[in-house]
């Protein structure tokens, strides 16, 4: 389990770069209806991806990964 670097402040720095990429993107490319886009695609990943991974690492590392809910953020 990773606790150190970008995981210190954020349980899933991977999707979060992935948004901040897209939202730079749909400001450079100066599409509004893409950023509007964002928030279902945000929901589906927080709904459909990273709840399924914090129940399997729940089961994976028990106490250890529950602690570390409890100090790092989800996103920022």
């Amino acid at each position: 389990m990773a606790t150190d670097g970008p995981y210190r402040y954020s349980r899933n720095p991977a999707y979060l770069g992935m948004a901040i990429a897209y939202v730079g993107i749909g400001l450079a490319a100066a599409a509004p209806w893409a950023l509007l886009m964002l928030a279902p695609a945000m929901l589906v990943i927080q709904y459909g991806v990273i709840a399924r991974e914090e129940r399997y690492l729940e089961r994976l590392f028990g106490e250890d990964y529950l602690a570390d809910k409890r100090t790092t953020r989800r996103w920022i």
